[in-house]
């Protein structure tokens, strides 16, 4: 979640379609998890997926988070009759584009990476594929 943000509400916006242009390069780690399609991730998915990794790879070795939940999502109570505006920020969620990297890891053998970054593509609601630096 942000410290501060501009608008309290965001519309929710088109579908992406098209690639995305940042952060598609493994800039930190060897091992990356790209995502495949376009989506919502939420900031609990993200956090799930980082807790499987981290306990996967018994602390040891560096991960990199490379998306960020910055937009907020609204709902409105349950039984709410239609109308009377807005509902309230229930969670927060990253955008994430085709092609972009989402986990990146370092310091950890290429079989246990492998299987933290299988772990944690799991928690996820996008379709993803392990990357490896060559």
């Amino acid at each position: 979640m942000p410290k501060k943000v501009k608008y309290r509400k965001h519309q929710r916006g088109g579908k992406l379609r098209e690639r995305t242009k940042k952060g598609t390069e493994l800039s930190f780690g060897s091992f990356g998890l790209r995502s495949l399609e376009s989506g919502l991730v939420s900031a609990r998915q993200i956090e799930a997926s980082r807790r499987a990794m981290t306990r996967y790879i018994q602390r040891g070795g560096k991960i990199w988070i490379r998306i960020f939940p910055s937009k907020p999502m609204t709902k409105k109570g349950d039984e709410t009759p239609m109308g009377k505006g807005k509902g309230s920020v229930d969670h927060f969620v990253a955008v994430v584009a085709p092609g972009r990297i989402i986990f990146e890891m370092d310091g950890v053998s290429p079989g246990i990476a492998r299987q933290a970054l299988k772990l944690a593509a799991a928690k996820l609601s996008v379709k993803t594929r392990i990357e490896e630096k060559m």
